[in-house]
């Protein structure tokens, strides 16, 4: 049984609290927030308690890992004194806003033997997988291009954007993990473009909500990430990938697979689903398994903080892009 921390009781701590208390080898034992009533409801919802500080949660013995759902600023804080105090960490992406702040803490943590896994759990969602292990597995032959089209219901509010880091770090960091993963190499060179479509508004807190960017690999492979704030069908996330012998589509799930065909409508199906904890709901559950079964059997925890650090080199070489009109390189 593996005995958890949770740091961060808001929503997508909520949500993480239900899948800790689902899996048979997982048990919460403290839930930690700086606004204590919420921390209070949801350790009284999953039979947990609430601690007063960090470090009564990290100098704890009998606690085996913490998973950080808290705010972005904060990640790299409990990061670093969690795996200094022997914790496995599971941390929400992003690792920071802030880029240096990201590479000190992946100096600071170079030293340390600490299972750490980042939260990029649409590595797990079974048809991302599926379409991974066919890959892996040569069914289209040589991969040779790869699009992933990533798209919220919504707009989040203008106060949100804010403080987000913008849309490369806050939104597409999980389709540039995405990008590594399935091409099988990292990325010599971004090229992005971005727009504020949905909402001037958005233009005017530097940020923009419709963007698209191409990757280039060493080998020539290409990606296409196309994103946007706003898809008024739902959360629309799919990926192609286009080889040599032929071409697979992770498409969304939708409640059935039923199609109708009709007088006034052909191949109609239900609404996409319009929340990501919904649309990614077994993937979040995959994801802590595969963190438990990792830390269990004394394994490196994937997505690795070293794949988090990737990620958002991409996404601060597509911000450069975008402002600066030009592509990027990264091989040196």
């Amino acid at each position: 049984m593996l005995r958890f921390a949770l740091f961060g009781a808001g929503r997508i701590g909520r949500m993480h609290a239900e899948t800790l208390s689902l899996h048979p080898a997982t048990e919460l034992i403290y839930v930690y927030d700086i606004h204590r009533p919420t921390a209070e409801q949801v350790a009284t919802q999953y039979g947990a308690r609430t601690a007063s500080n960090v470090d009564e949660i990290l100098s704890d013995k009998g606690i085996d890992a913490v998973l950080i759902a808290s705010s972005t600023h904060t990640h790299v804080s409990l990061l670093e004194q969690a795996a200094a105090a022997g914790k496995a960490v599971l941390c929400e992406k992003p690792i920071d806003l802030d880029f240096t702040r990201v590479e000190q803490c992946r100096a600071a943590l170079s030293e340390l033997q600490t299972p750490i896994q980042i939260g990029f759990n649409r590595r797990f969602d079974p048809g991302h997988q599926a379409l991974y292990r066919a890959i892996q597995d040569g069914e289209i032959g040589n991969l040779e291009q790869l699009i992933i089209t990533s798209r919220d219901p919504g707009l989040p509010s203008i106060d949100y954007l804010k403080h987000s880091g913008g849309l490369f770090r806050d939104m597409l960091i999980h389709d540039f993990d995405m990008a590594r993963f399935i091409l099988g190499e990292d990325p010599v060179e971004v090229c992005a473009y971005g727009s504020a479509l949905v909402d001037v508004e958005v233009s005017a807190v530097g940020d923009i909500d419709s963007a698209m960017v191409i990757l280039k690999t060493a080998t020539g492979r290409l990606c296409h990430i196309n994103g946007s704030r706003r898809a008024t069908y739902g959360y629309d996330q799919r990926i192609e990938a286009l080889g040599s012998k032929g071409m697979l589509l992770s498409n969304n799930p939708t409640k059935t697979h039923l199609e109708r065909y009709r007088a006034d409508s052909t191949a109609a199906r239900e609404p996409l689903k319009n929340f990501f904890i919904d649309r990614y709901e077994e993937a979040y559950r995959l994801q802590v398994a595969a963190f438990v079964s990792a830390v269990e059997k004394g394994q490196a925890p994937t997505p690795s903080f070293e794949d988090g650090y990737k990620a958002q080199l991409l996404a601060e070489a597509a911000i450069k892009s975008l402002q600066s009109g030009s592509s990027v390189r990264l091989d040196g």
